[in-house]
């Protein structure tokens, strides 16, 4: 088995997968020494892979004034194998894909050059195009490599997709995953019994990127009849923007949720970390400005923990909403143990050290 083939069955039997930030210095200016340090501290946190070039990195390094996509694919890949080399740990890789057709052929064909494992084909921007269109499109990139689905919340850009489409998308060859992000429990209901009705259904992993509900779709055991035949589906893991924060207590309390999938009893306290995640994902993510400061509010949060430097975006409007910052505070104070400061200490005191071999010996 080479290592796609085992990342990919890392990614098809679940794990923690960061959307991972950009890293950038008080220029607005990319920092790959930086970044380098934001992907390590994910990776020795516990997290299985990591995801790059997606919303939370910034869809603006794109923009051909910034033409970041490459540098950013780049500098995330060699922080990957170096960690790969020296614990002997596959990792799943999974790169932002946007566009329409050109596009998308154009940026898969860079993520399967750089040695990613699986692309998260985004349909933000294409609401003009048919559902029939958006699975061609998807065919012609899962030619090319692997793909996951993505429902996308209607706050940044998605829009509603049928029951149909995601049984059709997941009866789609080398598709291996969905991400349900709409935020939405009808639509994500759509979404898992799309997939549950495929004949593929045990070749495609579902994952959550509900950040407004990540405990109870990873607890909840979706069955449907279909074709007389009862169907059970879990969420295996989770893509997410939140997962970019607090990293260390993510994957402990991953864990523990995946220990319970199948169990008839569900300890309380489980049901009660749901709640409060979703809390503090409603400060972090700015939910009652429409999400407008969710990018700077992730980077609010690194920036407390000396991961990130400012919280600084490509766009110099994109910042904190009125009242974010207060509601960050709020969430902070009111729930410590979600936090992971004593760990993001050591791990930064670990790599000031210098004992994490500098990324400038690589050039």
């Amino acid at each position: 088995m080479d290592r796609h083939e085992k990342a990919l069955e890392i990614l098809h039997n679940g794990t923690v997968i960061p959307a991972i930030p950009l890293v950038l210095g008080q220029d607005r200016r990319f920092n790959p020494l930086l970044q380098r340090r934001l992907v390590r501290y994910y990776l020795e946190a516990g997290a299985g892979g990591v995801a790059t070039a997606v919303h939370t990195t910034q869809f603006e390094i794109r923009d051909p004034k910034h033409n970041l996509l490459r540098p950013v694919l780049e500098t995330v890949a060699k922080e990957l194998d170096d960690f790969e080399k020296t614990s002997d740990t596959p990792l799943v890789r999974i790169a932002g894909v946007c566009g329409e057709i050109p596009q998308a052929r154009k940026e898969a064909l860079l993520a399967r050059e750089l040695g990613y494992d699986a692309v998260l084909l985004s349909p933000g921007g294409l609401n003009h195009l048919s559902e029939d269109e958006m699975l061609r499109r998807t065919r012609e990139i899962a030619d090319i490599m692997p793909v996951i689905g993505f429902y996308l919340q209607a706050g940044v850009g998605g829009r509603r997709f049928s029951f149909s489409y995601w049984k059709r998308l997941a009866d789609i060859d080398n598709v291996v995953a969905v991400k349900s992000a709409p935020f939405n429990r009808y639509q994500t209901l759509d979404l898992v019994r799309g997939c549950a009705a495929s004949s593929r259904r045990d070749e495609v992993a579902l994952y959550t990127g509900n950040d407004d509900n990540i405990v109870f779709d990873l607890l909840t055991p979706f069955r449907f009849r279909i074709d007389g035949q009862v169907v059970t589906k879990y969420f295996a893991g989770g893509l997410l923007g939140h997962w970019c924060v607090w990293t260390k207590k993510v994957a402990e309390q991953f864990h523990a949720i995946k220990a319970c999938q199948g169990k008839d009893a569900i300890p309380a306290q489980l049901l009660t970390l749901g709640a409060q995640i979703t809390d503090c994902n409603s400060a972090f993510f700015d939910a009652a400005n429409g999400f407008q400061g969710c990018i700077a509010g992730v980077h609010e949060v690194l920036r407390r923990q000396g991961l990130l430097e400012g919280i600084w975006c490509l766009n110099p409007e994109e910042t904190l909403s009125p009242g974010q910052m207060q509601e960050i505070d709020r969430v902070c104070e009111m729930y410590p143990e979600l936090s992971d400061d004593k760990f993001t200490q050591e791990y930064l005191e670990h790599w000031n050290a210098g004992q994490h071999e500098s990324p400038e010996t690589h050039r």
